[in-house]
């Protein structure tokens, strides 16, 4: 009797595994800054991407796929198949990157219908509980914190080789080249047989600066006579594309290739310019227009291949226009797997258009990007409505200075100088036709204004996003100037004016604390003279002085409440506060 009894769980274990196999591992490979003209089927005369190009040969390309002008905002879309300033993204540093943890995202959805779920590489939506990967779902997690590695999120001194990253909320330093590194533990995730499928999403660092990578990639290109910047960016482009050979080929030795989606796509465009001024020469964006950060083509078309053997043919091309906002809905709708009725998608699936080809599917939506810095949203400031045929476009040189709320004067000379764009015909956006069409940009600016509305109320009923110090997920959080949130780091930017890095170095973190007792160690900057380190929380208001030299300060056996509020740490040695590098808040009564 017990035998059989044992038999028949065997048995019903073996059909849950065989069951759960049917459903389709998915791999997702996004890079960071490679435009739409860093592939070499895409009229680069320098770059090959062979591997890359090999998932259209062997699957589908998207060559009017659009994504967000900026990091954070376009995996933000990614993984919830909305647009980020619902979800509380605006920019890519302080407050502006944090995602609200009410957000739904795909790795939660694939990971409770029986996926395992990994990310390796570049998060950017928070560094600290409960915004990280493992508080979203994802149950393996690889990542550099911040907006990438040598960034002011830390740690100090980190590079792209031997970086110290962060496995499941652990530092660790490793050895190799980073993008090695994540592909590496990308493919031993894959190659994990434990009966379920898998979700990897394998969200690389490069081509983002800074610009380093292995001298064998770069030397190819230095031989044929390109600028410095361009060799180093095609070479990091080049270790890319061998590294998607290594996931590839990873898939077929296993066997599993026909039963695996795959989707490889970038954030934003290629960082050749930021302003004007602002530009390194030679780099090939196949005749787009604008640069990362901006919301002209160039800024937002990115690279878009799919492949799955079993389900989608070989060697297709669709100009359809696709969005970042599409990719959650249309893998759950490819995987059969249903979205949580609490969730309300801006996306739209693409599947009938992977499968069926359906050359009229989707031609009639409206695509909507902003784009700025800060964490407050202004209307009509640096805007693209973007459809099959037709482009509104409210431009800015300098986005990063969109800081202040704009005077009626301005409003009314932008929406005075909005530009239309037939970009069908025009795909360079060169030839404004808004006099032309004055019908067309009321019809497309009043669907605007009724978006920016809708987002941003939802958006404001939320509010910023708090980090958590004091729980037992994370009872040490290291807090950093690249989360800093107040007016101070706000107006580190101008319109148009110069940006100096020594200015503006105070802001504060929005927290919440669970009661407990703590000890605070400030990581200070060079200190030329003597002063007095101060901590605030509430009420609780602690001083410390301090000696011309001194690194560190420690407040040891701090009582904190259970409480919402703005930590502040800084010192003073005349009389403007100045913050610290890095704060460490540990818990010790856990």
């Amino acid at each position: 009797m017990k035998l059989n009894f044992l038999l028949s769980i065997a048995f019903l274990l073996g059909f849950y595994n065989a069951q759960a196999q049917e459903s389709p591992n998915i791999i997702i490979m996004m890079t960071d800054d490679q435009g739409y003209g860093d592939i070499g089927a895409h009229g680069n005369p320098y770059l090959k991407t062979p591997q890359i190009e090999s998932l259209g040969e062997q699957g589908l390309e998207m060559t009017h796929f659009f994504s967000y002008p900026n990091c954070s905002a376009s995996r933000a879309a990614l993984l919830t198949g909305r647009y980020p300033y619902r979800t509380g993204v605006t920019a890519v540093t302080q407050v502006d990157h944090f995602m609200n943890t009410s957000e739904i995202t795909i790795a939660e959805i694939l990971r409770d219908s029986g996926y395992r779920t990994g990310i390796f590489g570049k998060w950017h939506l928070g560094d600290n509980a409960p915004m990280r990967p493992i508080d979203q779902g994802f149950q393996e997690a690889l990542v550099h914190r911040g907006g990438g590695i040598g960034q002011a999120a830390g740690p100090a001194g980190n590079t792209y080789f031997d970086p110290v990253l962060e496995h499941n909320g652990i530092p660790k330093k490793y050895e190799g080249y980073c993008d090695d590194i994540f592909t590496e533990a990308t493919i031993d995730f894959i190659r994990k047989k434990d009966g379920k499928p898998f979700f990897a999403y394998l969200a690389t660092n490069l081509p983002h600066f800074p610009l380093q990578v292995p001298e064998k990639r770069v030397q190819p290109y230095r031989d044929i006579g390109l600028h410095e910047d361009n060799a180093l960016t095609y070479g990091m482009l080049d270790n890319i594309d061998y590294n998607v050979g290594r996931v590839i080929n990873t898939l077929k030795s296993l066997g599993i290739e026909d039963n695996t989606i795959v989707i490889f796509l970038s954030d934003n465009g290629p960082r050749h310019r930021r302003t004007k001024n602002d530009s390194y020469p030679g780099r090939w964006v196949a005749n787009l227009r604008g640069t990362k950060t901006s919301v002209y083509d160039a800024g937002i078309r990115v690279p878009f291949y799919v492949m799955w053997p079993e389900k989608i043919k070989s060697k297709i091309k669709t100009s359809n226009m696709g969005a970042i906002i599409d990719v959650l809905p249309t893998l759950l709708d490819a995987a059969n797997v249903r979205p949580p009725k609490e969730v309300a998608f801006d996306g739209q699936s693409l599947w009938p258009l992977w499968t069926k080809n359906q050359s009229e599917y989707l031609k009639n939506r409206k695509f909507f990007v902003q784009m700025h810095y800060g964490p407050t949203p202004f209307k009509y400031m640096h805007f693209a409505v973007r459809t099959q045929k037709y482009k509104l476009v409210s431009p800015h040189d300098f986005p990063h200075g969109i800081v202040h709320q704009p005077t009626d004067f301005v409003l009314k000379n932008v929406l005075k100088n909005l530009e239309l764009y037939d970009v069908e015909n025009d795909p360079s956006e060169r030839i404004n036709i808004a006099k032309d069409h004055p019908e067309i940009v009321e019809m497309l600016l009043e669907k605007y204004d009724d978006w920016f509305d809708e987002v941003n109320e939802e958006r404001d009923a939320k509010g910023i996003q708090r980090i958590h110090l004091g729980t037992m997920e994370q009872p040490q959080v290291i807090l950093s100037r690249f989360d800093w949130g107040g007016p101070r780091v706000i107006s580190r930017f101008d319109y148009g004016g110069p940006r100096v890095v020594e200015d503006n170095q105070l802001g504060y973190w929005r927290v919440s604390t669970e009661e407990g007792v703590y000890k605070v160690v400030l990581d200070l900057p060079e200190i030329t003279s003597d002063g007095m380190a101060h901590l605030k929380y509430g009420k609780l208001h602690l001083k410390k002085t301090i000696k011309k030299g001194e690194k560190k300060v420690i407040f040891n056996e701090i009582k904190l409440p259970n409480s919402e509020g703005n930590f502040h740490a800084y010192f003073k040695t005349d009389r403007l506060a100045i913050g610290p590098l890095f704060v460490d808040v540990i818990k010790l009564n856990n």
